[in-house]
C-alpha cells in the first residue's frame, strides 16, 4: 500500500537496501552501489537517507564506512563482513555516456544478515528501494524480504529493477514485483523483461497498465534517458520530455530518479511535478561526474520550481 503523505516537518527514514560498493573508473574509484546513490539523495533532498548493506573488515570497507561518516548519512546499519571482501564494480564508459560495469563476486553484501537492529529499524520506515543484484545469492535475498516483511503497511516499497549482466534471474525479477507498491525500471530493461516475462502490450503506455494489473502495483516509472521518462499512477499517466545536458557518465542518474520521486510523493506533489523534479534532477546527476555529486547549490532552486509536464 503506498505510503500517505507525510509531515514535511519530520524527516522521513527512507532506506537503500542492497549494495554498497566501490565504483571503479579508469581514472579513480568513488563510493557507489544503487542502494547506496539513492539513499544519498534521499539524504540531500531532505530525507534522513540510510544505507542498509554490507562491507568487509578490509581497509575499502573502513573507508565506506568513513565516507559516509563524514557525509552525514548513518553508517549504524552497514554490516562488517570478516570473510567477504568490500565489493568493487569496474566501470568504463561509452561514447555516449552510458556506463558498463563488471561485477565482481562474491563480494560481504551477498551475505546480509537478517539482525534485530534491521528488525527495529524497518518497523518505522515511510520507504525502501530495494533492487535485484543484491538478491543473486540465497543469504542477502532471504534477509531482503525479511526487512520488507518488516515494515508498517503504509510505508513504501519501491523495486528499482536495475539489471545489471549476468547478475540476475526472471524468478527473481518477478517475485519482487509481486513485493513492491512500486516498479522503476528503464526502456531497455523493459523491452527485455517484455519479452522474457510475456509481458503484454504494444507500447510503454500499455506496458505500465499492464504491469499495475498483473502485479497490483500502484504505480509504474519508466525512465528513458534523454528522452525523459513515462509515469503512470492509477489511471493517471505523464509522459515528461528529457531534459539536455553535457553527460559526464550517467551513473547514479537513475537512483537520484527513484530518490526525487520518493521525496516528491512523501511531501504531496502531483505525479505531473514530482516526474519533472525527478528528471532534472537525474539530468543534473548525469553531467556530473560519479554517483553520489554533491547537489546542493541546485537543489533548492529545483525543489522551489513548479511543474512542467502535462498529464
Amino acid at each position: 500500500m503506498t505510503t500517505a503523505t507525510g509531515d514535511v516537518s519530520v524527516r522521513p527514514t527512507i532506506v537503500g537496501l542492497g549494495e554498497l560498493l566501490w565504483d571503479v573508473f579508469p581514472d579513480e574509484r568513488r563510493p557507489g552501489g544503487a542502494p547506496a546513490n539513492f539513499a544519498w539523495h534521499a539524504n540531500q533532498l531532505g530525507a534522513r537517507g540510510l544505507v542498509v548493506s554490507r562491507v568487509g573488515t578490509d581497509p575499502l570497507g573502513d573507508e565506506l564506512v568513513a565516507f559516509l561518516d563524514q557525509q552525514g548519512l548513518d553508517s549504524g546499519h552497514v554490516q562488517r563482513d570478516p570473510g567477504q571482501p568490500t565489493s568493487t564494480v569496474s566501470i568504463t564508459t561509452t561514447t555516449d555516456g552510458q556506463p558498463d560495469y563488471t561485477i565482481h563476486e562474491p563480494v560481504a553484501w551477498d551475505f546480509l544478515e537478517w539482525t534485530d537492529s534491521l528488525a527495529a529499524l524497518f518497523t518505522d520506515v515511510a520507504a525502501v528501494c530495494f533492487g535485484t543484484i543484491a538478491q543473486r545469492l540465497p543469504t542477502s535475498r532471504s534477509t531482503i524480504n525479511s526487512c520488507l516483511d518488516a515494515m508498517p503497511d503504509n510505508a513504501l516499497k519501491v523495486y528499482d529493477i536495475n539489471l545489471r549482466k549476468a547478475s540476475w534471474e526472471l524468478a527473481t525479477v518477478e517475485s519482487s514485483l509481486d513485493r513492491a507498491d512500486i516498479v522503476k525500471l528503464n526502456d531497455e530493461e523493459l523491452e527485455v523483461l517484455s519479452e522474457g516475462l510475456d509481458w503484454v502490450g504494444d507500447s510503454p503506455a500499455e506496458l505500465a497498465a499492464h504491469l499495475q494489473e498483473r502485479y497490483g502495483l500502484d504505480g509504474v516509472w519508466i525512465t528513458r534517458g534523454s528522452d525523459g521518462c513515462l509515469l503512470r499512477r492509477g489511471d493517471e499517466l505523464v509522459d515528461c520530455a528529457g531534459i539536455e545536458v553535457d553527460v559526464v557518465d550517467t551513473v547514479g542518474a537513475g537512483d537520484s530518479f527513484t530518490a526525487a520521486m520518493i521525496w516528491a510523493q512523501w511531501v504531496g506533489w502531483p505525479l505531473a511535478e514530482a516526474a519533472d523534479l525527478a528528471n532534472r534532477v537525474g539530468a543534473l546527476v548525469a553531467s556530473r561526474a560519479g554517483g553520489m555529486p554533491d547537489l546542493s547549490d541546485r537543489l533548492p532552486g529545483l525543489i522551489g520550481d513548479g511543474p512542467w509536464c502535462a498529464s
